[in-house]
């Protein structure tokens, strides 16, 4: 039973998109800039999660919460799901306490303009981004967010040598199933189960056909359970994957996805959301094939999930959770950062 509904936000402008997945908190007081400036910019995507992405190596690029909203407008600005600052660790206070531990900042800002905690498909992009502009060699990337340190692998096609397309691997925080709870989409209720990856997710397993649900219009949700907002997935049943595991100890299945972000509204693909509907998936098809079921214990392996944007590929261990999928670089350029409410 619902004790409280509440509703998400959607995003400025048209069309679906988004960053998602990542705490949803109060953007704090910044220095506007009341002139007009002209700033270096990139454009990156994970499976059609779109950022733009901003070098500020000397932390003095501060944005407001109406200059995020007008650059993530998709007929009066670039466009995105979200921004991506990119700046060394040391120099921003959001992340002076990981300098030790990783170079460089993500600071992530929601299409809406709020800040997040992380973002799975955004931390490929950005570490993607520091390998193409020669700020980082391919391999294992530190990178820093609100939600802790995140590890990711940039493979080595990732390269300025060839190119700006590749793929990478984020180590993401382990999902945590939470409770049983309900959703509400256009009138209808689901049940969903709540999941925690660092941030708030409610994963729906249905068998209506998915593209029949309205994404359109907010979702409802218990806020009660989710006060900060939740990101709202919607899955298919789990189904054996075509291919074969790549060890005879792990299970392969098959989900299709998706998924209304809090800050954003529905977007092509998020990274959290794809490991949180892989723990559901396979906590749903251990229901289905296993005698017993320690609910202390998320069983362990691969999930394919396709979703709108493309396909991630979801890895669960009993320590780790790792995220892999596209990264890609699609321009850059010159921004005109106009003040506050332009």
């Amino acid at each position: 039973m619902l004790d409280a509904w509440a509703t998400t936000t959607t995003q400025p402008g048209e069309a679906p998109g988004s960053a998602a997945a990542e705490q949803h908190l109060s953007a704090p007081p910044l220095r506007i800039v009341t002139q007009p400036m002209w700033v270096p910019f990139a454009k990156g995507h994970g499976t059609r999660n779109d950022f733009v992405i901003f070098p500020d190596f000397d932390a003095t690029l501060e944005l407001s919460p109406e200059q995020v909203q007008a650059i993530c407008d998709r007929r009066a600005g670039i466009g995105g799901d979200g921004v991506l600052r990119v700046v060394p660790a040391a120099k921003d206070a959001d992340s002076v306490q990981y300098a030790d531990a990783a170079e460089w900042f993500m600071d992530y800002r929601n299409s809406d303009g709020s800040l997040a905690q992380m973002c799975g498909n955004g931390t490929r992009v950005f570490a993607h981004y520091l390998v193409t502009e020669g700020l980082v060699e391919p391999g294992l990337i530190p990178i820093a967010t609100r939600g802790g340190v995140k590890r990711v692998w940039v493979h080595p096609l990732s390269s300025r040598e060839t190119g700006a397309v590749g793929s990478a691997t984020t180590e993401l925080s382990m999902p945590q199933l939470g409770a049983a709870t309900e959703v509400q989409i256009g009138g209808v209720t689901l049940p969903a189960t709540a999941v925690n990856v660092g941030n708030p997710h409610a994963v729906c397993v249905v068998t209506t056909p998915l593209n029949q649900f309205d994404l359109s219009i907010p979702p409802r949700y218990d806020a009660a359970i989710f006060p900060e907002g939740v990101n709202i997935e919607l899955i298919t049943p789990p189904r054996a994957a075509d291919s074969a595991p790549a060890s005879a100890c792990e299970t392969a299945w098959t989900v299709r996805m998706r998924v209304h972000e809090r800050g954003s509204g529905e977007t092509y693909s998020c990274g959290s959301g794809a490991v949180a509907a892989a723990a559901v998936a396979l906590r749903t098809a251990q229901v289905e094939t296993a005698s017993h079921i320690d609910p202390r214990r998320l069983p362990s392996g691969i999930v394919s999930v396709e979703l709108p944007g493309g396909q991630l590929r979801v890895e669960l261990t009993e320590s780790t959770a790792l995220l892999t999928g596209a990264a890609v670089i699609v321009a850059k350029g010159e921004c005109l950062l106009m003040g506050a409410g332009c």
